[in-house]
């Protein structure tokens, strides 16, 4: 398995990148047996260090988690835990999945937009001078094949709050959504 661990703006020393190295090694061989790589960001916000990890899993689930603490080591710590909890809490349905799904998951391209918002703080009301949006950025992005349980638990694993994907039962793009009364939402053309 691989490990990226790197800081922002912070010097990442030996000794932690070791210890991330053991400590999420052994929360990830306890509850997946094929992650294939980690990335693992330390920075600082305010008086608080800051852990975001990733895990790319091989059958193309990713997971995430955060952490916040006063010390570095605690802010992994934190961030270990919460990714033990994901784990532990979808290993059941993971290993479920892994039995229906005998090869990695099927990754598509496309194009993703990042738009201006049209807010320029004024309180008038003014007719904008073309209905085209004004692209701030433009980027790649990878839409998965999978069934929507597998898009669910993706999304949930991620901890997004939307994810857009090529159902595997038809060939079509749906979207599966966390909606704000709590429950999940699934939009299938």
């Amino acid at each position: 398995m691989r490990y990226q661990i790197t800081g922002k703006q912070i010097d990442v020393g030996e000794a932690l990148q070791t210890h991330v190295t053991t400590e999420l090694g052994s929360v990830l061989e306890k509850y997946s047996q094929r992650p294939t790589d980690a990335t693992v960001v330390f920075s600082k916000s305010g008086h608080e260090f800051v852990c975001e990890s990733t895990v790319h899993l091989s059958s193309g689930l990713n997971a995430a988690a955060k952490g916040h603490a006063t010390e570095i080591y605690a802010a992994f710590d934190a961030c270990a835990q919460k990714m033990d909890k994901q784990l532990r809490r979808y290993k059941r349905r993971l290993k479920d999945h892994h039995k229906d799904r005998t090869e990695p998951v099927e990754v598509s391209g496309a194009s993703s937009y990042i738009l201006a918002s049209e807010q320029d703080g004024s309180d008038d009301y003014n007719e904008p001078e073309t209905l085209q949006p004004i692209i701030v950025a433009e980027m790649q992005t990878r839409i998965p094949s999978l069934s929507v349980g597998e898009a669910v638990m993706q999304m949930e694993l991620a901890g997004a709050p939307v994810l857009v994907f090529r159902n595997d039962k038809k060939d079509g793009v749906n979207v599966v959504y966390r909606r704000e009364d709590g429950n999940i939402g699934w939009i299938d053309p």
